[in-house]
């Protein structure tokens, strides 16, 4: 099929009324407007993908599911381009010219199931009826990719009007990035992102999206939430679940889902605790274990660099009690560096099981702590001190026998080159951003920060990793090769599974 021709419907079956024929492959991006990732705090430096089968695609006037026993159904009004001819490794200067056409689409999504797919989506935005296509194709040719219009709106009210000069990621670049993985076919379809105000839906909603360039308009694809019936069983798979986390994620708000605001970083680190169970398993737990499973779910900057343990041997677990310094000024270390300051309060204010980090820019030319506020902060049951900067009276502070990770020694005191200036705030450490509450952990490695709703899923998973690599390890060790063992191929896989599944 080329451009030049009329887009044939597919006449048997339809679910595929709004597109030329049934795709091959529907690919969906995460997060690409500038304005849905304004609304969850983290903006991506590259575009991620996930596929949806072609079984879920619906036509204009269709039903759509929320199944029996879940709550968070929600819509995501979103340009759907239809690949017109074939695209391998095309630039994004020629990337358009391989879209076909462009329409409507909305990406429901069941948030019950979302951590259970852990970023696959393959059950929590697979469903029978969760990627609604059409109604009108517009040909691509006509359009200018920059300023297409997308509107959603739920039983007559708008609730999404954006355009793709708000998107983090052109389309263009999408096509073409996508294009140098794999070849896009004829019939592709790609979901180019939702913008802020996607939101859940209950039985009864009408939820209406339509894409639109000055007079050409796909039409308003029209959609209606029903109650489903059936149950999940338990017996062959994971339940549906939620909590406070999904249910924001879901309603767009912790103000919308119907919670209270969240807490500020300092109340939220003094109701922090962790649990004697989660102590154990990460002391248990080797930081690079832990950097694996976060990077795994997309956290690539959570290390404290530049840092190095006093006692390697030691492990640090805690939660982060924050406490900045500024760039020495003479008249701000006057008024800020004497008396009670922001560092004495820091250390006299420490509670069993924190961990007082220390932003100093990556500044080492003086100390930012002593033996004096070692022996304060370990006295205090404090977890230990991570600080990017120097420490002062090395020895003496060793011997104290508190955890301390530092960029190295110096002799000189803190005025030198700091001001200690606030206490409690989200903070800056070896290149990584810390809040009060944050999950510190620290070995010979390093040390890593874990967002406090990640620990217990991470830790877990990564134990459970250990333990399959000490497990290839043992069999390396036996004389097998790691070909085939490291990562495991199906048939390690299955004596794994039953030799541990024994135990």
């Amino acid at each position: 099929m080329t451009l030049d021709e009329t887009p044939l419907r597919s006449s048997e079956d339809a679910r595929f009324a709004g597109l030329p024929a049934r795709p091959g492959k529907i690919i969906a991006i995460h997060l690409s407007y500038e304005s849905r990732a304004g609304q969850r705090g983290r903006r991506p430096a590259f575009p991620s993908y996930f596929f949806k089968p072609s079984s879920s695609v619906a036509a204009s006037g269709s039903t759509v599911e929320r199944p029996a026993g879940t709550e968070l159904l929600a819509f995501e009004g979103e340009i759907a381009l239809v690949i017109g001819t074939a695209a391998r490794r095309v630039a994004t200067s020629k990337a358009w010219q391989h879209v076909g056409w462009v329409t409507a689409a909305n990406d429901f999504g069941l948030y019950d199931l979302r951590a259970n797919d852990k970023g696959s989506n393959v059950r929590s935005k697979g469903g029978d009826g969760y990627t609604p296509i059409g109604p009108q194709l517009l040909e691509a040719r006509r359009l200018a990719p920059a300023t297409l219009r997308l509107r959603t709106w739920v039983n007559g009210s708008l609730a999404q009007d954006d355009s793709t000069a708000g998107l983090i990621f052109p389309l263009v670049q999408m096509v073409a990035d996508l294009s140098q993985h794999f070849t896009l076919e004829v019939g592709d379809v790609i979901l180019t992102g939702t913008p802020a105000g996607s939101s859940v839906v209950v039985p009864g909603d009408v939820v209406e999206v339509e894409v639109s360039s000055g007079a050409a308009s796909s039409g308003r694809l029209v959609t209606t939430v029903v109650q489903g019936s059936d149950d999940f069983d338990p017996a062959v798979g994971s339940m549906p679940s939620t909590d406070d986390t999904q249910r924001t994620e879901a309603w767009g708000s912790r103000e919308a889902a119907g919670l209270p605001a969240e807490p500020s970083p300092a109340t939220a680190a003094a109701s922090l605790r962790l649990s004697p169970d989660l102590r154990a398993k990460l002391e248990r737990c080797p930081v690079a274990g832990l950097s694996a499973q976060l990077r795994k779910r997309g956290l690539n900057n959570v290390t404290i660099d530049g840092v190095r343990p006093l006692h390697p041997a030691v492990k640090l677990v805690g939660t982060a009690k924050t406490l900045r310094f500024v760039p020495n000024r003479e008249d701000l270390l006057a008024s800020h560096g004497g008396g009670y300051n922001a560092q004495k309060r820091a250390f006299d204010a420490v509670s069993e099981g924190e961990v007082i980090v220390i932003e100093a820019r990556g500044e080492s030319g003086s100390g930012t702590l002593g033996d004096i506020l070692a022996i304060r902060a370990n006295a205090a049951g404090a977890a230990g001190i991570v600080t990017d900067g120097g420490v002062r009276d090395r020895d003496a502070v060793a011997a104290v026998g508190i955890p301390v990770y530092s960029s190295g020694a110096h002799p000189a005191v803190l005025g030198r080159r700091h001001v200690p200036w606030d206490v409690d705030l989200t903070i800056a450490c070896g290149g990584t951003t810390v809040q009060p509450g944050d999950v510190i952990v620290g070995d010979a490695d390093g040390v890593i920060v874990i967002p406090p709703a990640l620990v217990a899923e991470v830790v877990d998973d990564a134990l459970a990793q250990e333990d399959e690599d000490a497990w290839i390890a043992a069999r390396v060790a036996e004389g097998h090769p790691v070909d085939g063992l490291f990562p495991m191929n199906a048939e390690w896989r299955a004596r794994f599974d039953a030799e541990v599944g024994a135990k």
